[in-house]
């Protein structure tokens, strides 16, 4: 199992400075999303047969090994200093990486477990999202950030929220329930981005 998380969170986090370094706007923007590398999370333990503990265990490790993995690629492909690997930014993120991991990694685990919180733990993937398009939506009049970009990344966001939970959900019921959820969810996590390093 370690081999396995360890191997997903080092591809993790190379594959995706490598998305940032040379995949065109908007979709190369995914690269730079929090939100992405929770739902990253989310859906690794869902499609797993993993308990609450091992999930979050798992999601945490991955996110946390993603981090110096990312800087790597950075040093290595356009030579950026090699200890942004180690340093308090990558340590930051790897703090909130082990936060993100414990509840995107738990919330895979609940949205395939009949019960009460089946349907909002499968709204959390689209309400990640939702939640970074409004950080991404409030720039708008800054002219710090093009108009057209803020649109266009938004709406991208918007479909992939759609998107992931139609894949996640079983039913047709399960996805226009978990859409339902994922709006309140969005503003929750709205609130808890803009308090932590993620709404930076």
């Amino acid at each position: 199992m370690i081999v396995k998380v360890v191997g997903v969170g080092f591809a993790l986090g190379f594959l995706d400075f490598v998305w940032i370094k040379y995949v065109p706007f908007p979709f190369g923007g995914l690269g730079n999303s929090i939100a992405v590398w929770a739902v990253a999370a989310f859906l690794f333990t869902y499609w797993s047969r993993w308990g609450k503990g091992w999930a979050a265990l798992a999601a945490s490790l991955m996110l946390v090994v993603a981090v110096p993995s990312y800087y790597v690629a950075a040093a290595l492909i356009q030579n950026d200093d090699w200890s942004n690997v180690w340093g308090s930014y990558a340590q930051l993120w790897m703090v909130l990486g082990v936060v993100a991991g414990v509840v995107f990694g738990i919330g895979g685990v609940l949205a395939r477990t009949p019960g009460l919180l089946r349907l909002p733990a499968l709204a959390l993937p689209g309400a990640v999202l939702l939640a970074e398009m409004i950080i991404e939506l409030r720039r708008l009049g800054d002219p710090s950030y093009q108009t057209s970009h803020i649109v266009e990344y938004s709406i991208l966001l918007a479909a992939l929220a759609v998107l992931i939970t139609a894949v996640a959900g079983r039913t047709w019921r399960d996805r226009a329930l978990a859409l339902a959820w994922a709006l309140p969810l969005a503003g929750a996590g709205y609130l808890l981005m803009i308090a932590t390093a993620f709404g930076g």
